[in-house]
């Protein structure tokens, strides 16, 4: 089963917890704001038009052109600060400081978790009898949202990139702890560490963290455009990557969903 959540509105599973915190929370005159590697500020750009409000949108300089074409075309104010995550978050943490604006953190958040948990809700209601799910985890909020919803009802497992192991690392520290943040998809899987109310949840309900290689998140995108004609952003494939490859290995009989979880890029897979 594959769960297809580069479907939502601005091509990722984003909007949930975009959403949930902005319907949930008053803000100010000041309006909004987010740091992301893309698919977050898209969201939180979506949101905040579709609710009136202002936003202002920090990304690093790895996010894809696709992502930043999304943020500006819902509205809000764009601004690219940084190499990395940590650098855009540092930013809109002063903006937020300075001005009052809301903060809207792409995963360590409880209502960000509260939102993505409905992708768990979801999947249970369609598909009862999955006995394993797939999630690619950067920052946790995704996978943290989704085991908090199943509670070790089914197996979650965390799929990283091998140049961004944050939470594979985390847990062989029994702590976040600051990961290298490279790869393909560095602007959606590769935040510094994971998040701290995510954490004790993974350590729960998420069975374990693999890593998977980006030739094989290449491949993941180029079979899932040649067989089905889906693209899928690196982040987004990653988690079908880990099933390809035989990094994840299903026991005869094992009933397995992968999650899908965006589609924000100017790229078409080739062979």
């Amino acid at each position: 089963m594959l769960k297809l959540e580069f479907l939502q509105h601005t091509g990722s599973f984003k909007p949930r917890g975009a959403f949930a915190s902005l319907l949930t929370r008053s803000a100010p005159a000041a309006g909004v704001v987010a740091a992301s590697g893309g698919n977050h500020g898209a969201a939180v750009a979506y949101a905040a038009m579709r609710l009136g409000l202002r936003a202002t949108i920090f990304v690093p300089n790895v996010a894809s052109p696709a992502k930043l074409e999304r943020i500006r075309s819902y509205g809000a104010e764009l601004v690219v600060s940084g190499d990395r995550y940590a650098d855009a978050l540092a930013a809109s943490q002063e903006l937020a400081a300075r001005t009052g604006a809301l903060p809207v953190h792409a995963y360590d958040q409880a209502e960000t978790l509260l939102g993505q948990g409905s992708v768990g809700l979801e999947i249970e209601a369609d598909a009862p009898d999955v006995d394993t799910l797939l999630v690619a985890a950067g920052g946790g909020g995704l996978i943290g949202g989704v085991a908090a919803w199943y509670e070790g009802r089914i197996r979650v497992v965390a799929v990283e990139p091998e140049l961004a192991p944050t939470l594979h690392d985390a847990f062989a520290a029994g702590r976040p702890v600051d990961a290298p943040a490279g790869g393909i998809a560095a602007d959606s899987l590769a935040p510094r560490r994971v998040g701290t109310l995510m954490f004790p949840i993974a350590q729960r309900f998420v069975e374990r963290a693999v890593l998977v290689s980006d030739d094989a998140i290449r491949d993941a995108q180029q079979k899932l455009w040649s067989a089905l004609r889906i693209v899928a952003e690196p982040g987004g494939a990653a988690a079908l990557a880990a099933l390809i490859s035989g990094r994840y290995r299903p026991v005869p009989g094992e009933r397995v969903a992968v999650l899908l979880c965006g589609a924000n890029t100017t790229e078409i897979p080739r062979p």
